[in-house]
């Protein structure tokens, strides 16, 4: 028995947007009819879901997560994880290595698809550390992690601070015609910082996190991929600088390719009420100036594609306040609810140029044969009601941790139907 998916509005980036009839048999999409002319197919025998008025997209892709596990569970870990995503609309996730132990071996790699499919819902695409322990000291295997099934090589989390490293890691990367994902950060100016060099750490009386710690990083960076000629992938972007950086490499035809997450796109310093450390991330929110150049460096095709860096953290630990709580947000569930709403139905943007930027063009600048609603291609759809509004609730968050700023916020465009390789994994 398969699904038919009917009377859904599908979208292109150019946002197009048609009325189609889907098959899905097995884990493929079967067939694609245009149902424009109200003539419904035979369905006897398959499970129908009615999409009428409802978006039917590829299902999102998120190449920047972290699912905790293992070493962190009491955090999230990969059943939950998995199970947050779905809800959120993504079938395909790809998570960090700042796990402990790290994913800097063979094994470590192998427990993480063991665990994805048995306890997972979704597709989870491990990266690889660049450094052993993520010490910045001494290259990881990148041949080994590459055949175990590793997407690229980043020591998220922290910034690989010598130069020397970093090239030759970059070198071994292209010569494997795999990518390095960095983490833009320069130590000897963030220690200590919980916020952005800004006006609310100034009123806080905190250390900042200026930005030049992130741009130094991308800018040395940027001349150290011209000249190894690897692909070079630049996490959550958050500062003006960095955006004029990375523009100025593309134009020079360095293969550099960027994200940004929802929180920088739609938060500054200004925002954060007090010292309530569910807005402490990293980077931090900077201010309106920075994030009108990301949302400028997205919109012109400077950064390329849109991920949440869903990082969970207990209650507790988020309770211990600014200095002490651990960075992060969850980010999973409220992603497209929180664009489409801040940006398209404002008329910023069009749907087409979300739906793009959240399934098409990651899996583009990373090589995966998903995003896509062609006939033969893998099964995985999103359907999002885009009509119900409703308000971000603690309660129903399916993550385990719940640490998140948009408690409360009313929000428009929900997926209701998270397809994953052609079973339905969220509904």
């Amino acid at each position: 028995m398969g699904i038919w998916i009917l009377n859904g509005l599908t979208v292109d980036a150019n946002n197009v947007q048609t009325k189609k009839h889907v098959l899905v048999e097995n884990d493929k999409i079967a067939q694609v009819l245009d149902a424009s002319n109200g003539e419904v197919p035979q369905t006897a025998g398959h499970e129908v879901i009615d999409a009428a008025g409802k978006l039917v997209s590829p299902g999102f892709i998120d190449m920047h997560v972290h699912l905790r596990e293992p070493g962190f569970e009491h955090k999230e870990n990969i059943a939950t994880g998995t199970r947050s995503a779905a809800r959120g609309g993504f079938t395909t996730i790809a998570c960090m290595p700042n796990t402990r132990p790290v994913i800097d071996t063979v094994d470590t790699v192998n427990y993480i698809l063991d665990k994805a499919a048995t306890e997972g819902v979704v597709r989870v695409i491990p990266y690889g550390t660049i450094t052993k322990n993520e010490l910045g000291r001494e290259l990881t295997d990148f041949a080994a992690l590459k055949e175990a099934g590793v997407i690229g090589y980043t020591d998220d989390g922290v910034g690989v601070q010598s130069a020397q490293m970093m090239k030759d890691a970059m070198a071994l990367a292209a010569s494997l015609g795999m990518p390095i994902i960095a983490h833009c950060e320069d130590d000897t100016l963030v220690v200590g910082a919980p916020v952005n060099e800004g006006t609310f750490a100034t009123k806080h009386g905190l250390k900042g996190i200026p930005n030049e710690s992130e741009a130094i990083h991308v800018g040395r960076d940027v001349l150290l991929a011209e000249a190894t000629g690897v692909h070079y992938h630049v996490c959550h972007v958050s500062t003006e600088q960095s955006v004029r950086l990375i523009r100025h490499a593309k134009q020079f035809g360095i293969k550099v390719t960027a994200e940004v997450c929802p929180h920088h796109l739609l938060l500054s310093e200004e925002d954060i009420p007090g010292m309530d450390a569910n807005w402490k991330m990293n980077p931090p929110l900077r201010t309106p100036r920075d994030v009108q150049a990301v949302i400028e460096g997205l919109e012109d095709g400077t950064i390329d594609i849109i991920v949440t860096d869903h990082a969970p953290h207990t209650e507790e630990e988020k309770a211990k306040g600014m200095m002490l709580a651990p960075f992060g947000i969850l980010g999973f569930e409220t992603a497209f609810s929180l664009l489409y709403t801040k940006f398209v139905l404002t008329g910023k943007w069009t749907l087409g140029f979300l739906v793009d930027r959240m399934t098409k063009k990651p899996a583009d600048v990373f090589g995966l044969p998903y995003g896509t609603l062609e006939v033969g291609s893998v099964a995985d759809i999103t359907i999002v009601d885009l009509d119900t509004t409703k308000a971000v609730l603690k309660e129903e968050i399916v993550s385990r941790s719940k640490n998140t700023p948009f408690i409360g916020w009313e929000l428009q465009g929900w997926p209701v139907v998270t397809i994953a390789s052609g079973k339905i994994v969220w509904s």
